[in-house]
């Protein structure tokens, strides 16, 4: 303890020196469950809390499943008053000056539900920190009827601090009148070495891996096209996907294709996997591929798992992904929906071992350079620090 030495009446006295207090911020975000970016990524800021900025946390539970997020659900009515007085007690309870909060993407039913939140709260905080894990909300006020677009402006506009994920991602902070817009890449526990790590030998038989929710515009078809197409050019190849579906609909589609075109033995859907089940995956595939156009994208968290494992990476020149893909350095970056672009590269990654290893090696040494969780947190403690006057 950093103690004082202070003289009275002829006697000496120790005296704990005071030093700055805490920065206290009121956290309210989702963790998991569901496991999506965002979520893993707040669940991995609460775990980083220091002497210097201290976290308290109200936690979003809209969603605690893939096929509930962005829609509408009566349940959620009830979950959003509660929450927002759950807000209001831990506002004064912690006495937390600071409000992180992150907005949702351009979707309509999420938008309405932040702006009747922080139309509620953010009045009662000094300061408001938006984390734009999901881009384009600052275009959506158009989209909105005349009469909400005042409750748009009081909802977003004019935050203290606005974090978005990756340099090329839209800059939505600016866009609503924040203060200071800076850019905090996403960080991930380094789990390399955890699990055994596979390669192929020279001649195949290669696997392919995509991680993230199944939609169509996390470019999953594209990947089934570009699939089949290496199938066609008497490629040993297999696709494991990985993760949960959107919705009934696309699932039945996808696995349509994959039987009208006899793949049935070399498509994997694997549903949700986590922990060392998902690294395992990771630590076992050739190559990982994610031709994401996902309206929401921002950063590509899946894609920072993959090269932690030294694994090569097609993916897409698509908002922020080109921020984590070094493109004809750690992998290939392709225009979005174009599968033949994407083929290409694949068969180019699966045909030559050496450049496997060379862009994999490299998407390591980015990992571990930029990153890693470590830093993240580092970035995020300096972020809230800066608020201070």
């Amino acid at each position: 303890m950093d103690c004082a030495y202070f003289m009275v009446g002829g006697a000496g006295y120790l005296w704990p020196r005071m030093g700055p207090q805490p920065l206290r911020v009121l956290v309210v975000g989702q963790t998991p469950p569901p496991f999506g970016g965002q979520a893993v990524m707040i669940g991995h800021m609460l775990d980083g809390g220091t002497d210097r900025v201290r976290y308290h946390h109200v936690r979003l539970a809209f969603s605690d499943d893939m096929e509930s997020v962005g829609k509408f659900q009566l349940r959620k009515i009830l979950v959003l008053f509660s929450t927002i007085v759950r807000i209001v007690i831990a506002r004064f309870r912690y006495r937390t000056p600071v409000l992180y909060y992150p907005p949702s993407g351009p979707n309509m039913v999420p938008v309405l539900r932040d702006l009747i939140l922080l139309c509620a709260t953010r009045w009662l905080f000094s300061s408001t920190v938006f984390h734009f894990h999901a881009s384009g909300v600052s275009t959506f006020k158009e989209r909105l009827p005349r009469v909400l677009r005042p409750l748009f402006r009081w909802a977003y506009g004019g935050p203290s601090l606005a974090i978005r994920t990756a340099e090329q991602n839209p800059d939505d902070g600016a866009a609503l009148g924040a203060s200071r817009s800076i850019v905090v890449p996403n960080g991930l526990p380094d789990m390399r070495g955890t699990v055994l790590e596979r390669t192929a030998p020279p001649q195949g038989p290669f696997t392919i891996l995509f991680a993230g929710v199944l939609i169509p515009s996390k470019g999953v078809f594209v990947l089934l096209e570009a699939f089949k197409s290496l199938c066609d050019r008497g490629m040993d190849v297999h696709l494991e996907v990985m993760g949960r579906w959107g919705d009934e609909h696309f699932k039945r589609t996808c696995e349509e294709f994959v039987g009208q075109h006899g793949l049935l033995d070399r498509v994997r859907f694997l549903g949700v996997k986590r922990d060392r089940e998902k690294n395992l995956h990771f630590a076992g595939c050739d190559v990982f591929c994610f031709p994401s156009y996902f309206e929401a994208e921002s950063f590509g968290l899946v894609v920072a798992e993959a090269m932690q494992f030294a694994k090569p990476v097609v993916s897409t020149q698509w908002r922020g992904i080109p921020s984590v893909v070094e493109d004809g350095a750690s992998g290939f970056l392709v225009p979005i929906r174009d599968a033949a672009a994407v083929a290409d590269r694949l068969a180019a990654l699966l045909g030559d071992a050496a450049l496997r290893k060379r862009m994999g090696e490299a998407g390591r040494r980015i990992f571990e350079a930029r990153f890693t969780l470590q830093r993240f947190h580092q970035r995020m403690e300096e972020a809230f620090l800066s608020l201070r006057p």
